[in-house]
């Protein structure tokens, strides 16, 4: 299969779950966010990952990327 083609089966998975995530909200045995986070992660809507930058934006700001280790380890020693 090519990537293309892989397309439309995420898209069609990533509503399927994010559809049962909210009958899950209301239902005892269905995990209904654990299940919504999937179903949004597997959509990969564009306009999707820039509300969830703005979000992030607004709402963490002080959240930054921790740093690889190799650039923690570089094995110098400062003087």
């Amino acid at each position: 299969m090519s990537v293309k083609a892989k397309t439309p089966f995420k898209k069609i998975a990533g509503y399927s779950i994010l559809g049962l995530g909210i009958i899950g909200l209301f239902t005892p045995f269905l995990q209904g966010i654990l299940l919504i986070a999937v179903g949004l992660g597997l959509i990969d809507n564009k306009k999707l990952n820039e509300l969830v930058d703005k979000l992030k934006k607004k709402y963490f700001p002080k959240l930054k990327m921790k740093k690889k280790v190799s650039e923690d380890c570089s094995g110098e020693e400062e003087s």
